[in-house]
């Protein structure tokens, strides 16, 4: 099979990327070029940080910032308003004006090594309670509020512990 045949097969398994990619391909991809993805740091008025748990074989176990990957054809903002749906389960108000551009290059790593991290930020009141039914603390997607940067913060959003 030449390339041209390669790409029609694979054309053919994705036919609309902007719906997400099967994780197959997103990993080639991940392997070839950089990644875009939208972080966003949410504040309460008090000051506090609402971080999320995580524990996955990329980026390991420990809180970090809510955040996504762009998909094709999709703006900044929607995505933040995706992440916000899906991570958070409410929706942020968010400065349009990204706070931080970060590049991230995980040399150790051979997918999911190369991104482009654009940090926004966010509010939520000091009255949002996150709906953490069912998960335990240390359950990826647990939310919870904090005063000042974990010390298990992930050790790819070092980049961030200014802002918390």
């Amino acid at each position: 099979m030449d390339l041209a045949e390669a790409l029609a097969v694979l054309e053919k398994q994705v036919p609309d990327p902007s719906k997400g990619l099967p994780e197959e391909v997103f990993h080639y991809i991940s392997k070839t070029t950089p990644l875009v993805n939208v972080d966003l740091l949410i504040k309460d008025e008090g000051g506090r940080t609402l971080l999320s748990w995580r524990d996955d074989e990329h980026s390991g176990v420990g809180w970090h910032v809510p955040g996504g990957i762009v998909r094709f054809k999709e703006s900044l903002e929607e995505r933040v308003r995706k992440v916000s749906e899906t991570e958070i389960g409410a929706f942020v108000s968010f400065e349009r004006v990204p706070l931080a551009v970060n590049q991230c290059i995980h040399s150790e790593r051979e997918i999911r090594s190369h991104f482009i991290s654009i940090l926004y930020r966010c509010s939520l009141p000091g009255s949002f309670v996150p709906k953490n039914s069912g998960l335990s603390r240390r359950d990826a997607g647990y939310l919870e509020w904090h005063d000042s940067c974990p010390a298990d913060l992930l050790k790819c959003q070092s980049m961030y512990i200014r802002y918390l």
